[in-house]
């Protein structure tokens, strides 16, 4: 395994052979025709039939994952997907939502945002922050049950996102679940030595440069928030090789040091 060269024993056996054959990186630099197409096809090959899509606003949709048989309100997560704030879609992940539907009967309900860099920070997350609205007022939810979570930048979004509702106070979130999350704007600005899988330092500095626009890090940035106080119980998951492992470290141990529950 060329990529990971002596790191390959690190990778779990059933992943090798997709490590050896996935790409580096995305290669930002070059643009983003090609990484949107790759992105689109996985959209695409990822939509299953019968969820159902509902318009928040004239910006946001969401794919809705609800348990067979649910009549009184209920536990619900908003989902964001993965795609470096750049790129992919909700029905991405439409698979992913109906098995944690089908092992937790929690509805999942997944949020198409608009992207950056033609809708930088603020936008994305203010459309995911309608979107949590929408769903804590939906009659089939329990609004003090409700939760957020992603992968990758949407993980990064989803920590936006708590730290959004924490601040408004119009909502009170039970958990949030940071899947490998995207935290942090300095990740990737020194050099980096270890191979990667998929996405590379280089790509996640011109990311997070697009997302920002400018922005205040200090603001946009959840790494970079510094009172973490009040915020829900956490799961953040993270492997070892990740380029996100130290950054999802960090957060997990800043969150602890404020009294968060964090796993």
């Amino acid at each position: 395994m060329a990529r990971l060269g002596s790191e390959a024993d690190k990778v779990d056996p059933q992943l090798r052979l997709a490590a050896r054959l996935l790409p580096g990186g995305y290669r930002l630099h070059r643009g983003l025709t090609v990484p949107r197409a790759v992105m689109s096809l996985a959209v695409r090959a990822g939509r299953r039939k019968g969820v159902d899509t509902v318009t928040v606003n004239s910006n946001v949709t969401v794919r809705v994952h609800r348990p067979v048989g649910s009549d009184q309100p209920g536990p619900a997560l908003l989902w964001i997907h993965g795609g470096g704030t750049v790129m992919g879609g909700a029905a991405q992940e439409d698979s992913f939502c109906r098995r944690l539907v089908n092992f937790t009967d929690v509805t999942v309900v997944a949020v198409d945002h608009r992207l950056a860099p033609e809708h930088p920070y603020p936008a994305p997350v203010d459309d995911c922050y309608a979107a949590l609205s929408w769903l804590a007022r939906q009659p089939w939810v329990d609004p003090a049950r409700v939760g957020v979570g992603g992968a990758s930048a949407g993980g990064g979004f989803a920590a936006a996102l708590a730290l959004r509702a924490r601040d408004r106070g119009e909502l009170t979130l039970a958990s949030q679940l940071l899947v490998y999350p995207m935290l942090d704007d300095r990740t990737g600005a020194g050099p980096d030595l270890r191979p990667r899988v998929m996405w590379s330092a280089r790509d996640n500095q011109i990311a997070w440069r697009w997302y920002l626009n400018g922005a205040d890090p200090g603001e946009a940035v959840p790494a970079r928030r510094t009172d973490l106080t009040g915020l829900p119980p956490t799961w953040l998951g993270v492997g070892t090789l990740d380029l996100f492992y130290e950054e999802s470290l960090a957060y997990g141990r800043a969150l602890q040091d404020a009294g968060v529950p964090a796993h």
